[in-house]
C-alpha cells in the first residue's frame, strides 16, 4: 500500500488491559538489572478506543492528562510509517497512583488499540521495546501471573494462574508517582537480595502447586521488605486482621498507597471473612475497595 492509499483509510482500534492490585512479590534479585515484581491480575480494566485519520496532523488523547499514552500512539504511528494523526479515548476503571497497574494498562490497552486500527500486529516483545522508551513498567500485556523486570521492560518468567481469590482492599490517601519511585536507590544489602531470591523461589513453585497459602506467606513478607521504601501505617494492623479473619496474606501496591487483604474465594466460609474483613478495614482505614483476582486458562 501507498502513502497516497494510507490516507484514504480510516479505521478504528479498541483494546483492554488488565491492572493488578499491587504485587505479589517486589524486589531486587543478586544480579544484574535484577529488579523484579510478580504481578496479581485483577478484574479491572482499562480501555483504549483509537480512531485513526489521515486528515489529522497529530493525535489527541481524552482524558487530556493521558501524556504517556498519547506520547506512545505517536511512536506506534511513527514507526510504522502512517502520516496522519486521531483521536484516542481512554476509559479505566483503576485508580490512578495507587499501585495498581494503572499508567501500565493505559499504554499496554493504547499499543494494541493502534495496531488494531492499522490492521498490524503488536505481540509482547515489540511491545516491551515501546513501554521500555516511556517508563517502568508492569506485565500486564502477559495473560498470567509473571515475575518480571519492570524497570526494564522486559519478562522474566511467566509462573501461571491461581485459583480465584478476593482482595479485601484499603487506600492509604494520596498518590505515588511511579517514575520517580523507582530512581529511589534501593537499600536493600547482599542478604536481603538473595531473601528476594528464595522468595521468588517459593512464590514460583506456590503458583505451579496452586498453593494460595504460600502465595499469601509470600506476600506479607514482602510487604514487610518494603517497608524501607515506602512505609505503610496501616501493614502491621492489616496483617492482624488478616490473621484474625483467617485471610491468606496481605498484598500491597509496593509503589503505591493500597493494601489489601487475599482471601480464597472459593472457601466454604468465604462470604463471612468477607464480611468481617471489610468492617475492620472499614474501622481502619475509612475506607474499603473489593477486587477479584483474574485466573487464565
Amino acid at each position: 500500500m501507498t502513502t497516497t492509499d494510507y490516507r484514504q483509510v480510516a479505521a478504528t482500534g479498541v483494546s483492554t488491559a488488565f491492572g493488578t492490585f499491587g504485587e505479589l512479590l517486589q524486589g531486587v534479585l543478586p544480579e544484574e538489572d535484577g529488579d523484579f515484581l510478580v504481578t496479581l491480575p485483577v478484574a479491572r480494566w482499562s480501555t483504549a478506543r483509537f480512531v485513526l485519520d489521515p486528515d489529522q496532523s497529530e493525535v489527541v488523547v481524552e482524558p487530556a492528562h493521558k501524556k504517556k499514552a498519547l506520547r506512545l500512539a505517536g511512536m506506534v504511528l511513527d514507526d510504522a510509517g502512517r502520516p496522519g494523526g486521531g483521536a484516542l479515548v481512554i476509559d479505566s476503571t483503576l485508580p490512578e497512583g495507587k499501585g495498581l497497574a494503572s499508567s501500565s494498562a493505559d499504554l499496554v490497552a493504547t499499543a494494541r488499540a493502534v495496531a488494531n486500527a492499522l490492521g498490524e500486529p503488536m505481540p509482547p516483545r515489540r511491545m516491551e521495546s515501546y513501554l521500555a522508551r516511556i517508563e517502568p513498567t508492569d506485565g500486564v500485556l502477559y495473560p498470567a501471573i509473571v515475575a518480571f523486570h519492570h524497570r526494564s521492560v522486559r519478562l522474566r518468567a511467566e509462573l501461571g494462574s491461581l485459583p480465584p481469590m478476593t482482595v479485601v482492599g484499603i487506600d492509604e490517601g494520596g498518590a505515588v508517582d511511579t517514575v520517580a519511585f523507582n530512581a529511589i536507590p534501593k537499600p536493600f544489602t547482599t542478604a536481603d537480595r538473595w531473601r528476594y531470591a528464595g522468595l521468588l523461589d517459593r512464590i514460583t513453585g506456590a503458583v505451579a502447586r496452586r498453593d494460595l497459602a504460600e502465595v499469601g506467606r509470600v506476600a506479607t513478607e514482602s510487604a514487610r521488605m518494603n517497608q524501607v521504601l515506602r512505609h505503610k501505617r496501616s501493614l502491621e494492623p492489616m496483617i492482624r486482621v488478616c490473621e484474625d479473619v483467617g485471610g491468606l496474606g496481605v498484598v500491597i501496591g509496593h509503589s503505591g498507597t493500597s493494601l489489601g487483604i487475599l482471601l480464597d474465594t472459593t472457601a466454604p466460609d468465604s462470604g463471612s471473612r468477607l464480611a468481617a474483613a471489610a468492617q475492620w478495614c472499614q474501622e481502619l482505614e475509612g475506607n474499603v475497595t473489593v477486587f477479584h483476582t483474574l485466573s487464565f486458562q
